[in-house]
């Protein structure tokens, strides 16, 4: 992250494993949109996600890199790097105008920052659903081995 803010948001600065694909984000909500997902590709990503708006990813660097995965109906874009393989960023299916992105590829910080994270119920997607809407699944929870880094 940076002193820079965009309409008071501040830009964070994010990059893939090997540091092919960088770019800059700015969140819709800071850090209040983190969330998983139990569909069959999120349960398999296991990634936390936060939320942006379309317009505010800038890919920096490794554009060309990038590699598109679609499955089911087609409609979410999961975006990985194609040389380490890791999940950047996904158009969602439930909201096309915003993008999910991974906070593991933010810099500075991990999807063990935050000590419970919804969970929110996509095997059934919200628009397949006669209700619609996000339905909360459950809740991930972390909490640190206090002695784990002790020498």
């Amino acid at each position: 992250m940076t002193d820079d803010t965009i309409d008071n948001r501040p830009v964070y600065h994010a990059a893939c494993h090997c540091g092919t694909v960088r770019f800059t984000v700015l969140l819709t909500d800071g850090l209040r949109t983190v969330r998983r997902c139990n569909c069959s590709y999120c349960r398999m990503r296991g990634a936390v996600a936060v939320s942006a708006n379309l317009d505010d990813i800038k890919v920096l660097q490794g554009k060309e890199a990038l590699t598109l995965y679609q499955f089911n109906t087609g409609e979410a874009k999961h975006y990985f790097c194609s040389r380490c393989g890791i999940y950047t960023f996904h158009q969602r299916r439930s909201a096309p105008h915003q993008y999910g992105v991974n906070v593991a590829c933010i810099e500075g910080m991990s999807p063990f920052d935050f000590a419970e994270v919804p969970v929110n119920e996509g095997r059934t997607h919200p628009k397949d659903r006669a209700e619609g809407g996000p339905l909360i699944a459950g809740w991930l929870r972390y909490e640190a081995n206090p002695t784990a880094h002790e020498n």
